[in-house]
């Protein structure tokens, strides 16, 4: 079987993107799923999103690890409203459905403002925070970023007796400034580092704002290794009007079989 593809890249996280919408019942098995984001063998990607009609939405999108296990992924939803965006389902703010539920986004000075999900529950340890942002992460701030090996301390975490089962995704911070943060990330699904990870970069946020008591909205610059995020959030009780920021940007185009 041959499809047509699209890749795309938000902050170097990248993704194949598949219409699907003439084709509903294109379904790939995890096999496909990893040849296709296979960096030597595939296409490679850091996940694979395929794109439906929906009746009530402007789309509904589907999301993969390249491991083809399921999960939301921030960056790779701004890649797929950029993508929708090219296929003419939106003209400027787009409403679609995601494997967490219904989101908004809007097209912004050459950006993608992606809503996120409203976050009430956390986990504040001694030396780390847990927090769901549509994927489950793990964040400890560190001192002298570049000293630290992610991948180790990130498989090591990954893989405790706590989260093996589960999985999750770890990321390490350093404070460069007030609200202007660094981060590395090991992704469960890829289980190496990538690039960027939009819901670890939220997720990073939010738990700046805990670590420092910053009530109110505020907006934290997020530098990663494929460029910046930015990441507006409100902080009350809980968190709302949630938003991640950042380029999502079309690489290429092209036929394969599967």
């Amino acid at each position: 079987m041959e499809i047509e593809f699209h890749k795309y890249q938000g902050t170097g996280n990248d993704f194949i993107m598949i219409d699907c919408r003439n084709t509903s019942n294109l379904i790939l098995t995890n096999d496909q799923i990893q040849q296709l984001c296979n960096r030597r063998f595939g296409i490679g990607a850091d996940g694979l999103i395929q794109i439906f009609h929906h009746e009530s939405h402007n789309f509904e999108m589907r999301y993969y690890n390249a491991d083809g296990s399921r999960s939301f992924c921030g960056n790779g939803a701004r890649c797929a409203v950029q993508f929708a965006y090219s296929l003419g389902l939106f003209k400027a703010k787009a409403r679609f459905l995601a494997i967490d539920g219904t989101h908004e986004a809007e097209l912004v000075d050459n950006s993608v403002a992606l809503r996120m999900t409203d976050v009430s529950k956390w986990e504040e340890n001694e030396d780390h925070f847990v927090i769901d942002t549509g994927s489950p992460h793990y964040i400890q701030f560190v001192n002298h970023l570049s000293e630290h090996d992610i991948v180790e301390i990130g498989r090591k975490i990954r893989y405790s007796d706590k989260y093996k089962s589960i999985g999750i995704n770890v990321n390490l911070v350093e404070v460069r400034s007030d609200k202007s943060l660094t981060m590395v990330t090991y992704e469960r699904g890829v289980e190496n580092e990538t690039f960027s990870c939009g819901t670890g970069a939220t997720a990073v946020a939010l738990a700046y704002l805990l670590k420092n008591n910053l009530k109110g909205t505020h907006e934290v610059l997020i530098n990663v290794k494929g460029g910046d995020l930015r990441v507006e959030a409100t902080q009350s009780e809980s968190f709302r009007e949630i938003y991640l920021i950042g380029p999502a940007k079309s690489v290429f185009y092209g036929r394969v079989s599967v």
